[in-house]
């Protein structure tokens, strides 16, 4: 089933306007005279607090306009299902991260782009963001746990970064690595895990047109557990290739290696491209369970999405292309 170039079901309707709190001159200037008479650590943590709940300053690009060419054989997964289960090891290795995630710290915001490129920069996120036209994509995502759902993702196409960032004709790879602030994420203190979380992509899979840098989602900016403020997402691979909060892309001649492949190789590879026909060596791929409704589908190879990816492969046979 080609879910791609055949126009599905018609996406569920939804409520695209974002909803936000803006803080007026006068709680402001309340809370401020507040903060100030409270005992120093109580008043640095309520300032903490205040820095890491600000308006977003990209929320007037938001609802975007929709991409039509990406459409979806069923409906996107409702909202508050979807901020509700998401995989943040930074903020704990449970799915309901939501609460925890909150203290996140957005802005200020820097993205640092190095390696093999014509001139390394470090650009504020608010910048990048209005640098690069935004749009809304409807992607169904397959997770490694054999469980789905679908998503409307706001952003922008990984190749707008490649081409601002102009690598060498020497890059190969393009490494995505995450904030490290063990003092706002507490999952970094957790010694077993090789932080900062690291992801790559072959400049191939990084310039194909569905690998998509996600800036929003449900027609508002991103939430801070789906990976605020910029994100990873490729479709037609497992979940675990979606770095989240990124901090830093970096163009490499040498393969990086990601955190879950770092961690246990044998279960979690690079390519990691959605096979039903390859089981993880713990259980089968061949079905999935839609997030929400209890339902199960059968798994289509690279997600369905095989029309826009599957050449990206042709000749590598010898290596390994699935988790």
């Amino acid at each position: 089933m080609n879910v791609i170039r055949r126009r599905g079901w018609e996406i569920a309707d939804r409520d695209l306007t974002p909803e936000h709190t803006f803080f007026n001159r006068r709680s402001f200037l309340a809370g401020s005279a507040s903060a100030l008479a409270l005992a120093p650590g109580v008043a640095l943590a309520q300032r903490a607090s205040d820095a890491a709940n600000l308006p977003d300053p990209t929320s007037d690009l938001y609802p975007a306009k929709r991409n039509e060419k990406f459409v979806l054989d069923r409906p996107v997964t409702d909202e508050k299902i979807n901020s509700n289960y998401n995989n943040f090891y930074e903020f704990g290795s449970q799915k309901t991260i939501g609460s925890s995630a909150q203290v996140l710290r957005t802005r200020p915001w820097m993205v640092k782009i190095d390696g093999l490129v014509e001139k390394p920069i470090e650009i504020g996120i608010d910048e990048l963001i209005r640098k690069m036209t935004i749009e809304e994509r409807a992607y169904r995502h397959r997770c490694v746990e054999a469980w789905s759902m679908a998503i409307a993702w706001s952003g922008f196409p990984v190749r707008k970064l490649v081409d601002f960032a102009k690598p060498l004709g020497s890059a190969k790879y393009l490494r995505m690595e995450t904030f490290m602030d063990p003092k706002m994420a507490f999952g970094q203190k957790q010694s077993w895990y090789p932080w900062p979380y690291v992801e790559g992509l072959s400049m191939a899979e990084a310039t194909n047109d569905l690998a998509f840098l996600a800036t929003g989602a449900y027609g508002h900016p991103i939430a801070k557990q789906m990976g605020a403020p910029l994100r990873l997402a490729v479709p037609w691979k497992y979940g675990f290739k979606s770095v989240k909060s990124i901090v830093r892309f970096s163009f490499v001649e040498q393969r990086p290696k990601g955190m879950w492949e770092a961690l246990q190789a044998s279960e979690y590879g690079f390519w990691a491209n959605v096979n039903p026909e390859v089981p993880h060596p713990r259980w089968s791929q061949a079905s999935e369970e839609i997030i929400g409704t209890g339902e199960r589908k059968p798994t289509l190879k690279f997600n369905g999405y095989g029309d826009y990816v599957a050449d990206i492969y042709t000749g590598m046979e010898a290596e390994r292309l699935w988790a």
